[in-house]
């Protein structure tokens, strides 16, 4: 039977505590600001003022994209992986690349 203190669970638990025993005791050791900044609350915008109003970024350009990215790599990784001398993980594999030419088919269509 195996040693019950080498299971993963047990063994998490126990790091665990140890870790918050630690920062407990050295958290006395912490550097704590005695004053408050005046900027202190402020948002850091590289030397220049913050933007008052709300800002909204378009990502309609980003999502495709995105998807696109995900799309291929996915699929390179997928196919790479398959492997050659079993049947039927080539026929997934081929199901997979005509999924993928239809995501690039539906990704491109306007």
């Amino acid at each position: 039977m195996d040693n019950i203190l080498l299971s993963p669970p047990l063994a998490f638990l126990v790091v665990l505590a140890a870790m918050l025993v630690f920062s407990r005791l050295l958290s006395a050791l912490a550097c704590k600001p005695k004053t408050h900044g005046e900027g202190e609350g402020k948002s850091y915008a590289c030397g220049e003022e913050a933007p008052t109003g709300l800002v909204q970024p378009d990502y309609s350009q980003f999502f495709p994209f995105a998807f696109f990215f995900t799309l291929l790599h996915v699929f390179t990784l997928t196919i790479a992986t398959v492997p050659a001398l079993t049947g039927g993980s080539f026929i997934v594999a081929v199901i997979y690349i005509l999924t993928a030419i239809t995501g690039m088919v539906i990704l491109f269509r306007r």
